[in-house]
């Protein structure tokens, strides 16, 4: 019999449907995915051999889970995408306030009308997308939100007295029966609401207003808690931390190409702005390697962390700096420029933290000087590595951009809203550059290589073998002394 047709306590009884707890449909439903080798949390990289492992066996052990991690790090996200491990439709009591099973009614309502109606108790039936309910923990929440509170207006219009339960109302935890419940930044929860948590994890008490209520709730609780969070605005009290089965580190992403997925997959971008815009692989690297740089960075509070919404944000920011510039100059298409990562710089400054020596630099200077560290970062892995010291007998493959700039001392002016066609001619006029992209990077694209050769000047000014500095209308790169050399 299909589900849609199956409207009545009698109905569901002749189709043999057997009730379960929902921490048994996510541990069958994990168990067959498993077996039939489906992915079971799509869209989550990097925690393959980490966290997902670890959260496979807190569902396979029937546990409440608490996800324990700085920000960005796809807590909320794990704790959505174990809907997808629920049966695809429950019954349940037609009218209820809290989703009563009908083989194992637990409020008042339903056990009544069961007994009242029997086999013609009308079933509806719920969709595991509507299983989900979530709640921000802060510090205004009361136990009347979450657990329940008696509703003076519910009693005058029963005429009920406030001795008799059906006053009651309902609060999210119980109305989130047989659901996934998450209750996200746990610490920021008052201690006395934490305790509220307790019976109802263990016992399946709740207690409002002086009601003693025996609810045997069948619920799936996911917590997540930021470990700053302990010390900084409140912390998880010991019991309620001892009445949560399994406590799972999260983590961000340990290398580029996992960090270039993710960024793929959540940059939220115009397809005009793919169509018109050409990102170099080396762009993609280098944003990467700006977020891993800001969290090693000594200017930023590392306990904090760096979310990686920073770097999503950034490839927006990346590519609506060239949308603008390419707008401006009339061209339908353009690549991105070592120049526009300039433009990424209000990402960077709302996503962290700055520590007091951070302050003291300022905000958008210390994005700025993460920006070039990257670029030093990353230079090796394309180039041979410049030594601080070396001998002045010794060649290095650098030597003749340097003599290039030495030779042109008015310098190199790089202005941000140079066309296309004028930024290639200006990079080409450097031939020594061609020279070296022709040793070390033989199979770089003609339309790449305009970005390598801006990604060699930048490094080199950070090995301070050349000296760059920033005006309103662009970037000029000049060579180190030749300032001091003409000034003599």
């Amino acid at each position: 019999m299909e589900i849609k047709n199956i409207k009545t306590l009698g109905d569901l009884k002749k189709a043999g449907y057997q009730s379960k707890s929902i921490k048994d449909e996510l541990r069958d439903n994990l168990i067959e995915k498993i077996k039939n080798k489906t992915t079971v949390f799509e869209g989550i990289h990097g925690y393959e051999n980490t966290v997902i492992p670890e959260l496979e066996r807190a569902i396979l052990s029937r546990h409440n889970i608490n996800l324990l991690g700085l920000r960005g790090q796809a807590k909320t996200r794990l704790a959505r995408l174990m809907l997808n491990l629920l049966d695809e439709y429950i019954p349940l009591v037609e009218g209820s306030e809290i989703n009563d099973d009908p083989f194992q009614p637990i409020s008042r309502y339903a056990i009544e009308l069961i007994k009242d109606k029997g086999d013609s108790t009308p079933i509806s039936w719920l969709h595991r997308s509507e299983r989900f309910a979530e709640k921000l923990a802060t510090p205004d929440v009361t136990v009347a939100d979450i657990i329940g509170d008696v509703d003076p207006i519910k009693a005058a219009n029963l005429k009920l007295s406030y001795a008799d339960d059906r006053v009651l109302h309902y609060g999210m935890i119980p109305r989130a029966n047989r659901c996934i419940f998450v209750i996200n930044e746990l610490p920021d929860l008052q201690a006395r609401i934490q305790v509220a948590l307790f019976n109802i994890l263990q016992e399946g008490d709740i207690q409002i207003r002086g009601f003693k209520l025996r609810l045997n709730l069948d619920m799936q609780f996911v917590f997540t808690a930021n470990p700053e969070d302990y010390t900084n605005r409140g912390s998880i009290v010991t019991p309620l931390k001892d009445r949560i089965g399994s406590q799972i580190l999260t983590h961000y992403p340990t290398d580029i190409e996992t960090a270039k997925i993710i960024t793929a997959q959540e940059a939220k971008s115009d397809p005009r702005q793919k169509e018109s815009i050409h990102v170099p692989e080396l762009a993609k690297d280098l944003l990467e390697q700006i977020v891993f740089e800001a969290r090693e960075s000594d200017f930023i509070d590392e306990k904090s962390g760096v979310s990686a919404r920073l770097s999503i944000t950034a490839f927006e920011n990346l590519l609506s700096t060239a949308e603008l510039r390419a707008l401006k100059a009339g061209e339908e298409h353009t690549t991105v420029r070592l120049s526009d990562f300039l433009g990424i710089i209000p990402a960077i400054t709302g996503k962290v933290e700055l520590v007091y020596e951070g302050e003291q630099e300022g905000a958008a200077q210390v994005a700025y000087n993460i920006i070039g560290e990257a670029v030093k970062s990353l230079f090796p892995e394309f180039f041979p590595k410049i030594e601080k010291l070396k001998k002045e007998s010794e060649e290095s493959p650098y030597d003749d951009i340097v003599s290039w700039f030495f030779n042109n001392r008015d310098g190199f002016e790089m202005l941000d809203d140079l066309r296309d066609k004028e930024y290639k001619v200006l990079l080409d006029a450097v031939s020594p550059l061609d020279d070296l992209l022709g040793a070390h990077q033989p199979k770089l694209s003609k339309q790449e290589s305009y970005f390598v050769k801006e990604f060699v000047l930048w490094a080199l000014v950070e090995y301070k073998l050349l000296s760059k500095y920033r005006f309103t209308e662009g970037i000029q790169f000049k060579d180190p002394y030749g300032s001091f050399i003409s000034g003599l």
